[in-house]
Order: C-alpha cells, then sequence, then structure tokens
C-alpha cells in the first residue's frame, strides 16, 4: 500500500461517519401530531383521484362493462346500439339520424300496416262466425268452437308478426320495460327463455332422474326461479339446510294471455326406508288455489293464506350418511273454473308417502313448470332438524357390507407357485 493511500484512509473514514450520522438524522422524526409533507401530497392527490362511472346505457368497450358488471350493474342492449346511442348527441332512438336506418324503418311500417289490415279481416271474421247459429254450420257447436280456437291463435300469431320487426319492440324488451299483457311481449320472453334456461332445467330433469323417479313425463312451459330470501338458487345446486329452513320464494313467468289458478308443490323423492332397504317421498309444501298470470309473477310460499295452504312448509334436511335428497318444486295449472278443496285434501293428503302421480291424476292438473335444488347433511342440519321438531338427527345411515355369495378359491397355477414370502415383491 502506497503512502498516499494510508493517508486518505482516516480521511475517508471520516467522510463515511458523517453522512451516515446526517442520514439518521434525517429519519429521527420529533413527536408531533402532523405528517410529513411526502405523505401529505400522496394523500391529497389520492383523494382527487375519482373512480370512473359508467353508465351502462352509453359504455362501449369489453373493459369498461366489465367494470361495470363487477359493480353488480349490467350494459343494456346490444353494444353497437350503446355505440349508436353515445355519439348521437341524446337524439330519440327512433330519431336517430342514420339514413340506412330511417329506410329500414319506413319499410316495416309499411309491414305492419299490412298486417294490421290482416288482424281487422280476422276479427271481422271471428265475430261474423260468432254471430252465426251453429245448426248452419256442418258439425254443430263443437265444430264452431274448433274453428273459433284456430282462428283465434291465428289471430295473435298476427299480433306478434305485426310488431316482431320494431326496433323500438326490441329496445323495450331489452331494457326490461316491456309489458307482458302484449302478445309480442310474451313471445319475445318465451324465445329468450327457451334459448338458454329451459335447456338447463331439462338437462337437470335427465340428470337427476326426475323423470321417471317422479313424474312419468314433463315438459315445461313455464319459467320457474327460486330463491331463499336473497339468495338466488339455480337448477340442482345444494342449498344448505339454513338457508332452506324458511320457506322459498318463487318467479314464475307463464307466456299465455289471462289468469290462471296454480298449486304449489315441493317433494322430496329421496326419503330412505329403513325396513324395505327403499326410498320413498315426501311432501315438504302443499299449496293450492294460487292466482298466477303474466304480470303477477312473484308466488312467495309464506305468504299463502289459510284457504290455500294444505301443508306448510316443511325444512329440507338430509340425515348423516344419506345420499344427497332432490327437492322438486312443481307448479301445477288447474283447469279453467276449477277450485280445489283444501279442507278435503288436508284430510285425505299425508306427508309421508306422498305420490305426486296419484295427485296429478286425481286432481286434473297439468305440470306447466317446476325448479331443483338438492340437499345434504351438513353442520346445520341437526338445529334446522330440532327447531322444526324433526326426530332423527342422532341417526347416521351406514352402507351394509355385501358378503360374497361365491366362497374364496384356493390359489391355482401362477398364484400358488409364487405363494411364499419370497415372491412377496412380485404381488401387488
Amino acid at each position: 500500500m502506497s503512502g498516499c493511500q494510508k493517508a486518505a484512509r482516516p480521511l475517508a473514514q471520516c467522510l463515511r461517519s458523517s453522512q451516515a450520522s446526517c442520514q439518521s438524522a434525517r429519519a429521527i422524526r420529533l413527536f408531533t401530531s402532523s405528517s410529513r409533507l411526502s405523505e401529505q401530497a400522496v394523500t391529497e392527490t389520492a383523494s382527487f383521484t375519482a373512480t370512473p362511472i359508467y353508465d351502462p346505457k352509453t359504455v362501449t368497450s369489453p373493459k369498461e362493462e366489465r367494470k361495470l358488471m363487477k359493480t353488480g350493474v349490467f350494459p343494456i342492449g346490444s353494444r353497437r346500439r350503446r355505440a349508436a346511442i353515445k355519439t348521437s348527441e341524446n337524439i330519440p332512438f327512433e330519431q336517430l339520424p342514420y339514413q340506412c336506418f330511417q329506410a329500414a324503418r319506413k319499410v316495416l311500417q309499411a309491414d305492419r300496416e299490412e298486417k294490421l289490415q290482416l288482424i281487422a279481416k280476422e276479427r271481422l271474421r271471428i265475430s261474423n262466425l260468432i254471430a252465426t247459429d251453429p245448426k248452419s254450420i256442418n258439425g254443430g257447436e263443437k265444430f264452431k268452437q274448433v274453428r273459433l280456437d284456430s282462428m283465434r291463435r291465428h289471430l295473435e300469431y298476427l299480433k306478434v308478426q305485426a310488431d316482431i320487426n320494431d326496433p323500438l319492440i326490441k329496445k323495450r324488451f331489452e331494457d326490461g320495460q316491456g309489458d307482458m299483457t302484449k302478445p309480442i311481449y310474451r313471445y319475445l320472453a318465451d324465445r329468450k327463455w327457451r334459448e338458454y334456461q329451459r335447456k338447463i332445467i331439462v338437462q337437470r330433469i335427465e340428470q337427476l332422474a326426475v323423470v321417471p323417479d317422479v313424474l312419468p313425463f314433463f315438459e315445461p312451459t313455464a319459467e320457474v326461479r327460486l330463491a331463499f330470501r336473497q339468495k338466488n338458487v339455480q337448477p340442482g345446486e345444494f342449498v344448505d339446510s339454513r338457508i332452506s329452513e324458511v320457506p322459498a320464494r318463487l318467479k314464475v313467468q307463464v307466456f299465455d294471455k289471462g289468469e290462471r289458478l296454480v298449486t304449489i308443490v315441493v317433494v322430496d323423492s329421496d326419503v330412505p326406508i329403513v325396513d324395505k332397504d327403499w326410498f320413498a317421498s315426501r311432501c315438504h309444501y302443499l299449496a293450492a288455489n294460487i292466482p298466477l298470470s303474466p304480470t303477477e309473477t312473484s308466488l312467495p310460499l309464506s305468504k299463502a293464506t289459510e284457504g290455500q295452504l294444505i301443508h306448510p312448509w316443511l325444512p329440507a334436511f338430509a340425515q348423516k350418511g344419506s345420499p344427497y335428497h332432490r327437492y322438486s318444486v312443481f307448479v301445477l295449472q288447474q283447469e279453467p273454473g276449477q277450485i280445489l278443496d283444501t279442507a278435503t285434501l288436508k284430510e285425505k293428503i299425508k306427508r309421508d308417502g306422498f305420490s305426486m302421480r296419484s295427485f296429478v291424476d286425481r286432481n286434473n292438473v297439468t305440470p306447466i313448470g317446476m325448479s331443483i335444488f338438492r340437499s345434504i347433511w351438513d353442520e346445520g342440519t341437526a338445529g334446522v332438524m330440532q327447531r322444526a321438531g324433526i326426530e332423527g338427527a342422532d341417526i347416521e345411515f351406514k352402507r351394509k357390507k355385501v358378503v360374497p355369495l361365491k366362497p374364496k378359491q384356493k390359489a391355482r397355477g401362477w398364484e400358488a407357485r409364487h405363494a411364499s414370502d419370497k415372491y412377496k415383491s412380485l404381488r401387488r
């Protein structure tokens, strides 16, 4: 080491120590209630950064749509429509300044005028047929009613065709503002339901063997949505026993006009019968003479009156060790003018051993819709059974060991020659 380096070493050490002391002094803060200036600046800038708010009517990019849906709000209509509204400076939808759009509206308006003329002619034909004496018609009164039904169905078809291409009708339907008293909105709702939701419930009916275990045949024609309080239940979903302890809430949407009376049935088709080594059914809820229409869709099971209720809600439960239970919620349409005698049904129909097939046949009702959920033993089942006064919470089902009928045979061939411990590594 040279002499210069030896002389410079103490000076370098003094410089390092002075820098370290300055840094430690900067790190030391006096006791004060105020924050640092840097922290104040960060806080002030953070307070001015506002969360972007997206309009569901004008959001166009997929990224903004995802952010909007995370907040629980879904975009309205198609992306093309939202882009047109966003760039049109709040012009009404029917007055959008697009030449092709306005020309297409004129063509659709002319087509609608033709359909309205056909509707007027069909109404005149129906009124003339009603005024005709049945004796002058071949087939009498019966044939007259058949012709009237056919003509009225054709009239409904013409009403739908008159508005099926109207962009304002489609806009109102997409915005959820459709009037279900009009045939066009019922038609659009039915078509939307059949595109996806009906396929799901039909798939669950086949997968969970609702047909033929509960009914020999069933084709849903009405949409049934099931919920417990704030929880919406998808068809076939496993529901916690503490959630299904309260009566369910149904939303039933029918797609044909008029008010009708329906019967609600909730049946458990997987009740174990230990003595017979078999499964039976149990009725968990039964109410009749409930009004339903395309505009009145909400059916809370807890709101059924004393004159409608046959069996009150029994909480869904599954004993420990038993397989999952299928709880089918059926909506049965009664005949026009038919009112079921609930007092008589209370005496005749029991919860245990309930048969859905015999109930449908004896009371002449038609299944129009259903939903289904499943239940299995969980940590809250024992408490639910205790609060409902249901016995059997301390019972656990176990699979019986099946003893093979064929006796064990003596080892032969290769197994006999390699049965000693010498060949233990060869045996699996």
